[in-house]
């Protein structure tokens, strides 16, 4: 079990950057997958993007490619996610998880089994 607890959200208008941080409470990061996931209100939890445990592999959704870029230090035991011209459709609640892997990322909300209490992002227009 890992503890994740993410930061770094706030309220931004459309077009800046924001990066959000996920530290994780264990000895072992590095043998963790990582990934972020947001929920926008009324949606389900949907796939934003996801990093091996060597950083070799990374996957991102189609709406967020070209724009987030994910990254790890894993002296640090953090994830990052780096957003980018950001768009009023970003707005959600973005979650941090983590599975134990060292093959892999995934890309699937039930793959995971820890995950933090999400970080609040909002793009205004």
């Amino acid at each position: 079990q890992v503890q994740l607890v993410e930061s770094g959200g706030g309220l931004v208008q459309a077009g800046v950057s924001l990066r959000l941080s996920c530290a994780a409470s264990t000895r072992s990061f590095s043998s963790y997958a990582m990934g972020w996931f947001r929920q926008a209100p009324g949606k389900e939890r949907e796939f934003v993007a996801s990093i091996s445990w060597n950083g070799g592999r990374t996957y991102y959704a189609d709406s967020v490619k070209g724009r987030f870029t994910i990254s790890r230090d894993n002296g640090k035991n953090t994830v990052y996610l780096q957003m980018n011209s950001l768009k009023p459709e970003d707005t959600a609640v973005y979650f941090c998880a983590a599975k134990v892997s060292r093959i892999t990322a995934f890309t699937r909300v039930n793959e995971y089994d820890n995950w933090g209490q999400g970080t609040q992002v909002t793009v205004s227009s």
